[in-house]
This record gives structure tokens, sequence and C-alpha cells, in this order.
């Protein structure tokens, strides 16, 4: 069921979800719905929060277009190693008509569960490895806005206050 996706600033974004502890029939639903969100959206990854639901679930997608899915769910997911730097830009279901470059690693090691329980290891880089990186932020509370500068994210405050004000 393609579900609702929260925009900023919903307070909902900034809560850290709790992580999983039994992989049931509702987790397995949730993460249907995650995928069927997000590639309606289109985008490349979302997290459970992101739906207004605080459990540790994400979903990425980063295959191209011309090409089958690769669609990657991951219960609990820890980034285990991190390596490098990249500054990229990004942009964020959450925040709609906003990307900004953002550092972060350019390599990293995530472990995380799949759906039957049976604990996955990726060793990523590029987009991949910026997408991991993105949607665990969204576990723990943290958007991409919020790597920004302190000018920067001052300045998309104020377009985001606008842009809410016009829709009123």
């Amino acid at each position: 069921m393609i579900r609702s996706i929260l925009i900023y600033p919903n307070p909902e974004l900034k809560k850290k979800s709790a992580p999983v502890t039994v992989i049931t029939d509702a987790v397995r639903e949730l993460a249907r719905d995650l995928a069927e969100t997000m590639y309606d959206a289109p985008g490349i990854g979302l997290a459970a929060p992101q739906i207004g639901v605080h459990q540790r679930v994400i979903v990425i997608d980063v295959s191209a277009k011309d090409e089958p899915p690769q669609l990657i769910v991951a219960v609990n997911p820890v980034i285990v190693h991190a390596e490098g730097e990249t500054y990229e830009e990004e942009g964020c279901l959450s925040v709609p008509k906003y990307a900004a470059n953002v550092h972060r690693h350019a390599r990293v090691v995530v472990k995380a569960l799949d759906l039957d329980g049976v604990e996955h290891t990726w060793r990523t880089d590029d987009l991949l490895a910026i997408a991991f990186q993105h949607e665990i932020d969204h576990l723990d509370g943290i958007l991409f806005v919020d790597h920004l500068s302190p000018l920067k994210r001052e300045l998309f405050q104020r377009k985001a206050r606008k842009a809410a004000e016009e829709t009123r």
C-alpha cells in the first residue's frame, strides 16, 4: 500500500526509531509499503519514519531506470565501518524541491537483517553508500539538511517556511 510521506518540518521526522525486536508479518508489510511508496514517489530510498513509523527499517534501490529493480530491505541497519569522503548533491522525499551538497563517507560497510532475520553485510561506495547513510540518518531523526552549514541551513529553513506559508 502506498503511504503518505511526511514533509519537513513535521516533528515526527526528528524522532529516533526503535530497533525491531522480532520480524513479524507487520514488519514485512511495512517493508512492502515502504518499497511501494518509494517506487511511486519516485525515489531511491525511504525510511520508516518518513511514513510515520518509528521502527528501524529502510528500503533502497539505486538501480538505473533501464535495469531491473534491485531492492534492498534492511532491518536494524548499522554502519560498522566508514572511510573516505564525498561531497555530493542529495535530495529527500521528505524535503521536496530542495537539494544540496552534503559531506558523507565515500565508502561504508553496513550490517542489517533481511525480512527472514538473516544478517547481511553490504560493502558499499558511490550512490549506494550515500543512500545507506541518508536512510540510516532518518532512523536517528536526522535529515540531510541537518548536515548543512549554519548559513545554508538558515537559507533552507527560510525557503521552507515561505513554501509552507504559500500552501496555507
